[in-house]
């Protein structure tokens, strides 16, 4: 039995405000009772490096990111649950009064979702009063980390399948949550891929929802109603259209008897499903013997498996990704504060430094690759044929642009990787672009170390 104390850890809008690290509230806490909570701060959201084998990153989390910032709110209920833990026992009154009180009122830059951006490029940047900027951090990096990772890991994989091949997202069972599995189906779409098989993210996006069957419906029928061949008769009847799982028992077997039955007019099939085995020999053995049908290939696949099918000459027309798209290396994602009250700020700790101000990236972009990257203050003036990538998206907490459709999304994602560059966009020692850093930037960094050595050695 559960214990009474125990609640549901089900997601809603209205936990949003709970949904953070403690050390957000205590340093809330603390500026409250300093006078500096409403000081105006500014936080940028950014990757010191690239990821292993990663050239580039694909922005994706921002509607997510929007959504939050104009849901956040503490109810009363939430803030007798923090005064019961008496963590804040020593807080001054004024803690209470601004949770109590408080909605997100501030800014958001960001660059579009889909957008190619490198390390050090903010994604994200929060100019709100200091207790705000500083409490949604944690929920940021969260959905801004994840998307993004899994966008761009679906980027990866779309450029390597190519246009024409179909791509399936079935990492639902393989992802850190069912919250973080909804995220990975649309950041995979919005990356590249065509579908998901997880029903509820499809149809929340507008989709409709793409899968096949289980082996455990081979082993069913197999058991207790007949055989292989049966099972596939029985699931064709309801769905004429799906793809048959072919590999529980013989898979070349299998593609004979069907062929056998597609010959003699019994069965019309559209597209088989390859899970296991030798994909590369296994695919031209079904295809000598379907040449009609789509092929799908699953399990375990992931860009640089893709990447060897194709070259060995597998005959696949699609491919189901789930657990390497959805998990794996994470995404090292930060919030640094880079401004308050109009002073810059910067990390200077080793291998952790930051530059400090408020940032704009400035790109030189033909019509078909990204010449050069220049970070540089925002309050700088684009150089000849710069674009500024950072947009106003939502002023004083109210969004100031509609969502973008996923389609949308989709199609600034695929242009931006053909953008880059061979080397970046190779899989293994990828070389990333080097992002020119402005001399302004340069100078105001050079000047905060100053100052900050200055006021340590008084």
């Amino acid at each position: 039995m559960k214990p009474t104390s125990e609640l549901p850890l089900d997601l809603k809008a209205s936990d949003y405000s709970l949904l953070t690290d403690l050390y957000q509230l205590t340093m809330i806490a603390c500026y409250c009772g300093e006078g500096l909570e409403n000081q105006p701060a500014s936080f940028e959201l950014f990757v010191r490096r690239l990821p292993p084998h990663l050239g580039y990153l694909i922005a994706m989390g921002l509607e997510q990111a929007l959504e939050y910032l104009e849901n956040l709110r503490f109810t009363e209920t939430q803030l007798e649950e923090l005064e019961k833990t008496r963590i804040f026992s020593h807080a001054s009154p004024k803690f209470w009064s601004v949770l109590r009180s408080g909605t997100f009122t501030g800014d958001v830059w960001a660059v579009p979702e889909g957008t190619a951006i490198f390390a050090n490029e903010p994604m994200l940047r929060i100019e709100a009063p200091l207790w705000q900027a500083q409490l949604v951090e944690t929920y940021l990096l969260n959905t801004i980390n994840y998307q993004s990772l899994v966008a761009t890991k679906a980027a990866r994989i779309r450029d390597k399948a190519g246009d024409q091949s179909i791509l399936l997202e079935f990492g639902t069972r393989r992802a850190f949550s069912p919250q973080s599995s909804l995220w990975a189906a649309r950041a995979a779409l919005a990356g590249g891929l065509d579908s998901t098989s997880n029903v509820l993210a499809a149809l929340r996006l507008g989709r409709k929802p793409s899968g096949t069957m289980a082996h455990s419906l081979i082993m069913a029928f197999e058991a207790v109603e007949g055989n292989e061949d049966d099972a596939f008769e029985a699931f064709h009847r309801y769905f004429p259209t799906a793809s048959l799982l072919i590999d529980t028992y013989d898979t070349v077997a299998a593609a004979e008897r069907i062929a056998q039955q597609v010959k003699q007019g019994k069965l019309e099939v559209t597209g088989v499903r390859l899970d296991s085995g030798d994909l590369v020999e296994l695919s031209q053995k079904v295809r000598s013997l379907l040449p009609e049908i789509k092929i799908f290939a699953s399990g375990d696949l992931d860009e640089w498996e893709i990447e060897r099918l194709k070259r060995e000459g597998a005959s696949i027309d699609g491919y189901g990704l789930g657990t390497k798209l959805v998990s794996g290396t994470s995404l090292n994602g930060i919030y640094k504060l880079v401004e308050i009250n109009g002073v810059p700020t910067l990390k200077q700790s080793s291998h952790k430094a930051t530059y400090p101000g408020r940032k704009q990236i400035f790109r030189i972009q033909n019509d078909t690759q990204i010449d050069s990257d220049r970070l540089g203050l925002a309050d700088e003036t684009a150089l000849n044929q710069e674009q500024p990538l950072l947009q106003l998206m939502m002023k004083q907490g109210k969004r100031l642009k509609d969502s973008e459709t996923l389609e949308t999304i989709q199609k600034r994602t695929r242009k931006s990787v053909k953008s880059l560059s061979r080397e970046i966009r190779q899989l293994d020692n990828p070389t990333s672009l080097t992002v020119k850093i402005s001399d302004a930037l340069e100078s105001l960094h050079s000047s905060v170390i100053e100052r900050i050595h200055s006021k340590m050695n008084h």
